[in-house]
């Protein structure tokens, strides 16, 4: 009879232990894919492309082995559900780190657009110091050209910059602030060299 009783209740707490293997964790597995799309929101993709990538992959990968061990009839999930607690924190730290990023390259921006305007002017007061001979004026109209293009970029970067694609704007003003930085350096350099002609 003892030995009936003891089989019986070893079945039952085996039964029990393999129901609680097998069963998916779905509140883990939904607490995670928010923390995902809360990282999308805070444009981890775009700020923070190489560890959205891996946080996605992870998830990807994990709803594949749910959806593989789903169909087994013994389900064990252990595994997943330490995998689900590390990309969990794991997105919630791509969200952390995507948001201060994208504070970052927003005061940079704020940086760049502030020396950019301020080198555009300087360019233009050293384009009335260049020299006008008669190669230096064909020069002085094609900088003259390239600072009307810098001007109308430094615009649109400020456009982009309210919309809050602070991304965007800091690629094309670095492209922007290369040119200028490059003319700045050819203007002093041959008002420098007429200078020392005298």
């Amino acid at each position: 009879m003892k030995n009936k009783f003891f089989y019986a209740l070893l079945i039952m707490i085996t039964v029990i232990s393999l129901s609680s293997c097998g069963k998916i964790p779905q509140a883990k597995i939904d607490a995670t894919k928010t923390a995902i799309e809360a990282a999308v929101t805070a444009e981890a993709p775009i700020y923070l492309p190489n560890e959205f990538k891996a946080v996605n992959d992870s998830m990807t990968s994990i709803d594949a082995q749910v959806e593989k061990e789903n169909s087994k009839l013994f389900k064990k999930f252990g595994t997943i559900s330490v995998k689900l607690d590390s990309t969990l924190a794991q997105a919630n730290r791509v969200v952390t780190q995507a948001t201060a990023k994208k504070l970052e390259v927003k005061s940079q921006v704020e940086t760049m657009m502030a020396e950019l305007t301020s080198k555009i002017a300087d360019n233009k007061t050293l384009l009335l110091k260049a020299p006008k001979g008669k190669d230096g004026a064909i020069v002085i109209t094609q900088m003259k050209s390239e600072l009307s293009t810098a001007e109308e970029s430094l615009a649109n970067v400020k456009t982009v910059y309210d919309n809050g694609k602070y991304m965007d704007a800091l690629i094309t003003l670095t492209a922007t602030k290369d040119s200028v930085n490059k003319m700045n350096v050819e203007l002093t350099e041959a008002i420098a060299k007429r200078a020392g002609r005298r």
